[in-house]
């Protein structure tokens, strides 16, 4: 049987000011996360990865959904050609308001 190929992550340059309020003791989770979850199949619908179905400030962009209550948001795009999954943003979900850095955003 034919392994299939893994997708190489690239992470936008502004994910670094993102994860900066985040709590530390979660950048393992996080990191660990984003590779099983996306290095994979990142386009395969699972109940907590799925495509955004308006069109959001990320254009054409998936959010992968995980953590303790589900509190973690990646929003991220594929290359299916190139293997590649660049990931836009991370953010954080509390009731229902969402953030991306400290700034609160709606999708």
């Amino acid at each position: 049987m034919a392994q299939k190929q893994s997708y190489e992550l690239i992470y936008d340059p502004e994910i670094s000011q993102h994860i900066a309020v985040i709590d530390r003791k979660y950048y393992s989770l996080i990191r660990k996360t984003i590779k099983e979850q996306l290095s994979h199949e990142p386009e395969v619908k699972t109940r907590n990865r799925k495509p955004l179905e308006q069109p959001s400030m990320f254009g054409i962009a998936w959010e992968l959904r995980f953590g303790p209550d589900n509190r973690f948001r990646v929003f991220y795009r594929t290359d299916a050609i190139n293997h590649q999954v660049r990931v836009l943003a991370i953010g954080t979900k509390v009731g229902n308001r969402s953030f991306i850095g400290r700034e609160e955003f709606k999708l």
